[in-house]
């Protein structure tokens, strides 16, 4: 069962039956999952969870699907939050954690959204599915749908890495390479997504991806037992994840199952492609397109985000900040963190690591200040950037 009640504008506020099949609002916010969160702290305790499968499912009850028979999963979720010792006390830090979303069916943390709109759409009809991927998510997606019985469409960029375009392949997508970036691959979906019967799963396009990337939030607090860290950095292209994990800490605090303490929240864009971080320093509430984004994290090579304004109230509402590292600061991170903590960064992972460390030299971060930083991929989908640099 889920205690999902309605789909709700964060912007003006406007209402939408959970049995409609709806992507932005009209006045083009993105849109939102509410819950009955009353109802639900009545029947869903911190105890228990103690038994449940350890996938994103646990939280059955705070996902939209209505319907358990609409369920598709890969085992996704519930992956490790893995104490890395060696760079804590590199940088003289009390703790910090990484969370491993390499370990995700597809590896990478795209799982977590593609399969709760993969299970909505099920639930909804629908037939077919497009989606606009500089990489991780066209695979993930193709994944589930297939896994669905649904057409999925994946328009990704020349450029992305040839693991994403392959895996892609392997699932039956139709794939369709694009000669530009992933705002120009949305930009074909939304024109041919009417003639074509499309269901469009862009990022925050539709309301659903979102409630399965803050299920990491549930995640960060029952693993750290319902104590949140002093800070999260995070990589953001899009921002379902940081959107979705904010999202998640106020719906465990009406719940009662955290007090109001929030982490510092930390953006971490590619200083070839920092619309966020632009806008964060330059005290905006919206971003403008970045010109020109060029990025080896091909996740971080998003120009625009439709939910720019959301990302930036998280950052500013925890007291949290943005910042861009350079490809050869990432870079430079996956061999140095492979080494300590034997773990194989994706290089948006990376620069979660890089933005560590300089946040560290600039005491931004205190020395007894607990740290969560994603790792969002598994390396091995990068090897045709990394060949060579070894």
């Amino acid at each position: 069962m889920t205690f999902a009640e309605e789909i709700v504008c964060p912007r003006c506020d406007n209402r939408f039956r959970l049995d409609q099949l709806v992507n932005l609002c009209s006045c083009g916010s993105p849109l939102l999952v509410r819950y009955d969160l009353r109802k639900a702290a009545a029947t869903v305790t911190k105890p228990s969870l103690q038994g449940r499968s350890a996938t994103l499912w646990r939280y059955r009850e705070l996902l939209p699907v209505q319907d358990d028979v609409n369920v598709v999963s890969l085992g996704e979720g519930f992956t490790p939050l893995l104490e890395a010792k060696t760079v804590a006390h590199e940088l003289s830090f009390r703790r910090v954690w990484i969370k491993d979303e390499a370990q995700n069916p597809t590896g990478s943390f795209k799982d977590r959204g593609l399969c709760l709109a993969v299970s909505r759409a099920k639930e909804l009809g629908v037939k077919k599915i497009a989606i606009p991927s500089a990489g991780n998510a066209g695979g993930s997606l193709s994944a589930y749908a297939a896994r669905a019985g649904i057409e999925a469409n994946v328009f990704m960029p020349k450029d992305t890495p040839a693991a994403n375009q392959i895996e892609a392949g392997q699932y039956g997508a139709r794939l369709t390479l694009v000669d530009g970036l992933i705002s120009d691959c949305g930009k074909i979906i939304a024109e041919r997504k009417a003639a074509e019967g499309w269901f469009d799963v862009s990022t925050l396009k539709e309301p659903y991806r979102v409630e399965g990337k803050k299920t990491m939030g549930y995640e960060i607090a029952e693993q750290l037992n319902w104590k949140l860290p002093d800070v999260i950095i995070y990589p953001t292209g899009g921002g379902t994840g940081l959107i979705g994990m904010w999202k998640a800490f106020a719906e465990m605090e009406e719940m009662g199952w955290i007090g109001r303490d929030r982490p510092r929240m930390v953006s971490v864009q590619a200083s070839g492609c920092a619309p966020i971080v632009r806008a964060f320093v330059e005290g905006k509430d919206t971003a403008e397109p970045w010109q020109n984004a060029k990025t080896v994290a091909s996740g971080l090579r998003v120009p625009q985000a439709v939910a720019d304004f959301l990302m930036l109230r998280a950052l500013r509402e925890s007291n949290g900040t943005a910042l861009s590292v350079s490809d050869d600061e990432m870079l430079a991170e996956i061999p140095r963190i492979g080494r300590a903590e034997g773990i194989f960064f994706c290089p948006e992972g990376a620069a979660c690591v890089a933005a560590l460390r300089r946040l560290a030299n600039q005491r931004w971060i205190k020395p007894t200040d607990e740290v969560v930083i994603f790792n969002t991929a598994t390396g091995l989908k990068y090897l045709d950037v990394l060949q060579g640099r070894a």
